[in-house]
């Protein structure tokens, strides 16, 4: 068979088994969760039978992306004014913001921290006998005032076309307290209805459209696997596969016994309902490498897990570009180790210490900035004196890195958003524990939440 030939087959056996989710789903009633999980089991079946014949299977997956993508800044904007709405005060509204940064600024230490454990032990790095690149030119990283001014809106137009997040959020905090303010009196109530009752009405339908969209979830996992197996060269890997497999054994301690702790502990819950409900989730996160772009599936669980509506929409977005443990975290103090035991340089407890103070103001200072790992990498490197061209040198294992490294990011997200839901006493047990099955028509019979 031609190349192409193989290509075609790929994609008649793809459809063939997307008829068969498709089956499952209206005839046989499997849930979601469990269609996600079916669906990755095919999609790495497929990747590895047709390697290197997957482009037009990865289609789909990317189509998928595409359109997840482009309902999240209205999906927020729309569900952030109507939460802070039926939030209320500024008190409170003040006391959950300040609750996530904390949670999330954790989950970014934790991992920092178990990066320079596993580097030092493992002693990343040592021997490292290959070039450094030549004439590599570091990311551009924004100033500290550059940071700071571009986290405002200037032009929703823009933030909206670029998916910068934290400007909408923002955009959306300012409109909802003033909505607030407005309505704090009978007459400014009776102005402000007709505006309240549009959001609440635009947040049931774009609520109704993402319902929409991620119920092709599990084709899209299926195809974003198979692209992403079917286009893997294990010969690229091989030399820094020591690296790899040290970064994703740092983000398994993360994601399943550091972030089930901080909940156990913070959040007094047990953590293993918390991966039942974030499964889905994480395998968009992994597959599609998009914090952002996950938003509307991470959401829908965590309302599956219990978190209502109002605060699981602000955290995950707020998670989405803040305190991300496994870019700011994780991944520039272990290519940091790696330089330092490479150079056979000699750092002492302090200086070690600086590195992890150094990460947790990355990951505040380059929050919303396209190509996150490799500028919080080049901000860290810049800080503590390495050399930048090391970054280069990790770039052939980054993107596979990178499917972890987003799943650990929406999976502390998403924890936060837990251990916030709980610590208000707004956490459903019931939903959280599977005492009782989350319906998503919830999301319409109920737009206000009670």
């Amino acid at each position: 068979m031609s190349e192409t030939s193989w290509d075609w087959a790929a994609l008649i056996v793809v459809v063939v088994l997307f008829a068969g989710l498709a089956l499952l789903s209206k005839k046989t009633k499997v849930n979601f969760s469990w269609r996600v999980i079916i669906a990755t089991v095919l999609g790495i079946i497929v990747g590895v039978g047709f390697s290197g014949h997957t482009a037009y299977v990865g289609a789909f997956g990317a189509i998928w992306s595409k359109v997840i993508s482009a309902i999240v800044v209205p999906l927020l904007l729309f569900s952030i004014v109507a939460s802070i709405g039926r939030i209320g005060g500024a008190g409170r509204l003040k006391n959950i913001s300040l609750k996530t940064i904390v949670l999330l600024l954790v989950n970014t230490f934790t991992a920092a921290v178990i990066a320079l454990v596993l580097g030092l032990l493992f002693q990343v790095g040592k021997g490292f006998d290959q070039a450094l690149p030549k004439g590599v030119k570091p990311r551009e990283v924004p100033g500290v005032v550059d940071t700071l001014v571009g986290l405002f809106p200037s032009n929703l137009a823009a933030n909206w076309a670029n998916n910068q997040v934290i400007p909408i959020v923002i955009f959306a905090i300012l409109l909802a307290v003033s909505m607030n303010k407005a309505a704090s009196t009978p007459r400014g109530e009776k102005s402000v209805a007709p505006f309240k009752a549009f959001v609440e009405a635009g947040n049931v339908v774009l609520s109704k459209a993402t319902q929409i969209i991620v119920g092709f979830t599990p084709y899209a996992v299926l195809s974003l696997i198979a692209a992403a197996i079917g286009n893997s060269s294990l010969k690229s890997l091989l030399p820094l596969l020591g690296v790899l497999l040290v970064a994703y054994l740092g983000l398994a301690i993360q994601l399943f016994l550091a972030q089930p702790l901080i909940l156990a502990l913070v959040g007094r819950v047990n953590p293993l309902p918390f991966f039942r409900a974030l499964w889905p989730a994480g395998v968009v996160a992994f597959t599609s490498e998009s914090s952002i772009g996950t938003i509307p599936v991470t959401v829908r669980q965590l309302r599956s897990a219990g978190v209502p509506e109002e605060t699981a929409s602000f955290v995950a977005s707020l998670g989405a570009n803040l305190g991300m443990p496994g870019c700011a975290g994780l991944w520039p103090v272990l290519l940091a180790v790696f330089a330092i035991n490479a150079q056979g340089g000699s750092y002492s407890f302090v200086r070690f210490a600086l590195l992890i103070v150094f990460a947790l103001v990355v990951s505040v200072g380059t929050v919303g900035v396209p190509g996150t790992a490799t500028i919080t990498a080049t901000s860290l490197f810049t800080a503590a004196g390495l050399p930048v061209p090391f970054i280069a040198i990790m770039q052939p294992i980054s993107q596979l890195v990178d499917m972890g490294r987003t799943l650990v990011n929406v999976a502390g997200a998403a924890n936060t958003a837990v251990i916030v839901a709980r610590t208000e006493n707004e956490l459903d047990m019931d939903l959280y524990s599977g005492r009782k099955v989350f319906d998503d028509q919830d999301i319409e019979e109920d737009p206000e939440g009670l």
